[in-house]
């Protein structure tokens, strides 16, 4: 999913994995989404950074192996984040909290779709 050569300073290879909960009581590494996001120093998403270059900004939603869908991280004003699937607005994800969180490996996010939350570990966040 990333291209290095492609994405600007800054960007990251962000891997969240679906976290313990009770249909999973171990997590499962092989559910989860793969984000092509900037980060500041402090390891939050960087809106300034989001604004030069929106189209390098990537989702993948994928569930053991397969690719379920392809998207965009999107900004709205003032501090809301979320994945951005196409074709509607039911498949979005939407983070809780994502512009305070600290996406450092080990961390925890929460992320909703339509009626559901799921909470997920970040499995990683390498600069590309």
């Amino acid at each position: 999913m990333t291209d290095a050569a492609a994405a600007p300073l800054g960007f990251h290879h962000i891997r969240l994995e679906l976290a313990r909960e009770p249909q999973h009581p171990e997590g499962d590494h092989d559910i989860g989404y793969d984000i092509l996001a900037p980060l500041k120093a402090d390891r939050r998403l960087d809106a300034a950074a989001w604004r030069e270059a929106p189209e390098k900004c990537r989702v993948r939603r994928f569930s053991h192996g397969a690719t379920l869908a392809f998207g965009r991280l999107r900004h709205a004003a003032p501090d809301r984040w979320f994945l951005d699937f196409e074709p509607g607005e039911a498949e979005d994800a939407h983070g809780f909290r994502l512009a305070d969180e600290a996406l450092e490996t080990g961390e925890y996010v929460s992320l909703s779709t339509g009626d559901q939350t799921h909470t997920y570990v970040v499995a990683r966040a390498e600069s590309v």
